[in-house]
């Protein structure tokens, strides 16, 4: 199997999995398992703050020691085992613990696969976004398949449906990997120690982490609330899952064109891009507060999430060593995407007890500073 189908067909079972666990876990712990809606925050916001420790700490440090192939079977295998303790565990405290040892184990295959596809970027010159549409189309199968699945038994679907994704994803990592994912990183200490002080010590990365967490992190309401958004202003449960699939739709679209419209762009243009994009979209929604103006603002998405994160790609493909990529990966998974989405959603909880649409203008006042600092920023420091 070529690099480039290899990296397609995981990016479409991972992020199907991802798919399942983000939109629906909390909907499984207050249906299946009965927990209140605050019992099922408090332990998905303990699993937030474990999967960002994961991707900063334990992420980086295990890329530094095995190879990434060895990395992705491990995590496969450990992700499995600890979903599989849901099944008998049902108190608070237990389903707890559960949730933040798979927090620790399970999201650290995101890191691992924009890892890979970064390391075969740069070795076999595979194109990301033709890949990574794949995993925005897995996302969107996810999306409907739980639909259709619950609607037919109930809530415990999503645990046994998530139990064989996880299946068949170390099904596939068994299978034979690109030769460069199979290569072991130099173990000396010098060179461990060394490359986290590269990056924080680059003034050029802590401006793009910077932009990362602003922008990627203002999508935190998006997420946490647009479900709830909608069925207050009026929009049937049955068609929401559709709405909230536009956004994937040209997420899908978008990634399938990068590579041909964006290569050659420069990274500090991507990101304004995606800067402006962000703002319009939430101002759009706070200032005509509309089933259609939300529809219309999905088609935003690939450029105020997707052309945000596949210009980060860009950024560590062009300009990092090979040995610095799971380090930036494990950054701007635990910074980017996951702590600055806890403390935002806080913020836009707060806001959305006030008002549901300034939930989505308080996240204007993230991405506004962030275009501020790149036309400061990108002549200065050239990216």
């Amino acid at each position: 199997m070529n690099s480039q189908k290899w990296l397609s067909i995981n990016f479409f079972t991972f992020f199907f999995t991802w798919g399942v666990f983000m939109p629906y876990w909390t909907g499984y712990l207050t249906n299946a398992k009965g927990l209140s809606v605050t019992s099922a925050s408090v332990i998905m916001g303990a699993g937030m703050l474990a999967r960002a420790f994961s991707t900063f700490a334990l992420f980086p440090r295990a890329t530094s020691k095995y190879s990434m192939q060895k990395v992705l079977r491990l995590l496969a295998l450990l992700s499995f085992a600890a979903l599989v303790l849901y099944i008998p565990f049902n108190s608070f405290y237990s389903l707890l613990t559960i949730t933040v040892l798979f927090s620790l184990i399970y999201p650290n295959l995101l890191p691992a696969m924009e890892s890979s596809a970064s390391i075969l970027m740069q070795k076999d010159k595979v194109h990301y976004g033709k890949s990574r549409s794949f995993g925005s189309v897995g996302f969107m199968f996810a999306l409907l398949f739980i639909g259709g699945v619950t609607a037919i038994w109930d809530e415990q679907a999503i645990l046994w449906t998530m139990l064989a994704a996880l299946a068949i994803i170390m099904l596939t990592y068994s299978r034979p990997m690109p030769a460069s994912l199979s290569e072991i990183p130099l173990r000396t200490t010098k060179e461990n120690s060394v490359k986290w002080k590269e990056l924080f010590t680059s003034k050029q990365f802590i401006i793009i982490l910077t932009l990362t967490v602003l922008i990627q992190g203002s999508h935190a309401s998006y997420n946490n609330y647009g479900f709830i958004y909608l069925q207050d202003i009026g929009v049937n449960s049955l068609y929401i899952g559709i709405i909230l699939n536009v956004a994937v739709i040209f997420e899908i679209v978008f990634f399938l064109i990068a590579d041909k419209l964006f290569s050659n762009k420069k990274v500090s243009w991507m990101f304004l891009l995606a800067g402006i994009g962000a703002t319009i979209r939430w101002i759009g929604i706070y200032l005509f507060p509309s089933v259609w103006m939300f529809i219309l603002t999905q088609a935003l998405h690939s450029v105020s999430f997707g052309v945000a994160h596949y210009a980060f790609i860009q950024y560590i493909s062009r300009t990092l060593d090979k040995r610095l990529i799971p380090a930036a990966q494990g950054i701007y998974a635990a910074l980017s995407m996951s702590l600055s989405s806890a403390v935002l959603t806080l913020t836009g909880g707060y806001l959305y007890d006030i008002e549901p649409k300034l939930a989505f203008l308080g996240m204007a006042f993230c991405t506004v500073p962030a275009i501020i600092l790149i036309v400061l920023s990108r002549k200065k420091f050239s990216y």
